[in-house]
Order: structure tokens, then C-alpha cells, then sequence
């Protein structure tokens, strides 16, 4: 592991799973403030482990960094290596907060994964390492409960 972005002003093929994908970390620049750092992807697939049939999410990521941060271009091909990857809704998000847990040691992270219907069933998955720290600020995720039409 190293804080030199490994990826950043490289071309960079998108990686065939997130087995193989690599997340770089650089220093935080602001180690004395607590603050949140959001990520927000809306398009994110991956496959249904037992059909093969894509899956389609919008994801939140929340953290409170500490002494690092997610370099975000490695965080966008992470987050496409699901693309070809078989999982099921609760496993991609769990595994994509977790990943950043172990990367980076933050004071606090939370996802949120929104879920298409699939089947007529829309499945959100939320998970949080803690409390976040006092006096952050940590904003509503911003995303409607599935609705259908309506």
C-alpha cells in the first residue's frame, strides 16, 4: 500500500473484477478537521449470481477521513470492476464500504446502495462502520425511496 496514487494522469484499463482492482489513497490534507467526503454513484452494475442479468444501483459513500483519502479516479474503476462480477445486492455494497474501511482507517464511513427492482423487488442496502464523529455534519443521502411510476 502506498499514499502515491498509482493510477492518477495514467491511462488505465478498467479492471476485469474487483479482485483485481486497485484503490489508491493519498494524504488528507486537512487531518485536523472532521468533515464528510461524499461519493455519489448513480450508475453503478453489477451481474445477479444466479441469472447473469445485470443489476443497477445508486450508491452513496460517506466517510470522515483521517489521515487518508480515496484517490477518486481508482475509486471510479473500482466501482465499474462489479461491472462483470456476479453478487447479490447486499454483498456488492458490504463489500464496497468495507474495502474502504481497510484502505482507509476512517473516523467514519457509511454506504447506502439503492437497488433496482429486480423481480418487482427493489432491495436498499445501508451499512455504517459507527456513530459519526460529534458536531459533523452529515447530510441526508438525497435519494428517494422507489416509488415505481408513481
Amino acid at each position: 500500500m502506498t499514499d502515491r496514487p498509482l493510477q492518477l494522469g495514467a491511462r488505465t484499463e478498467f479492471p476485469a473484477s474487483p479482485e483485481d482492482a486497485v484503490l489508491d489513497r493519498v494524504p488528507n490534507p486537512h487531518p485536523d478537521a472532521d468533515y464528510v467526503a461524499r461519493f455519489t454513484c448513480p450508475e453503478f452494475t453489477s451481474l445477479c449470481p444466479v441469472t447473469g442479468q445485470p443489476d443497477f444501483a445508486h450508491l452513496v459513500i460517506d466517510y470522515v477521513p483521517d489521515r487518508h483519502l480515496v484517490e477518486s479516479k481508482s475509486l471510479k474503476l473500482y466501482l465499474a470492476s462489479f461491472r462483470n462480477h456476479g453478487a447479490f445486492h447486499e454483498d456488492c455494497t458490504i463489500a464496497v464500504g468495507k474495502k474502504l474501511v481497510d484502505l482507509l482507517a476512517p473516523r467514519f464511513l457509511r454506504i447506502a446502495g439503492y437497488w433496482y427492482p429486480r423481480g418487482g423487488i427493489p432491495i436498499d442496502v445501508f451499512w455504517q462502520t459507527g456513530t459519526p464523529p460529534a458536531g459533523v455534519w452529515l447530510p441526508d443521502t438525497g435519494v428517494a425511496p422507489y416509488r415505481g411510476r408513481g
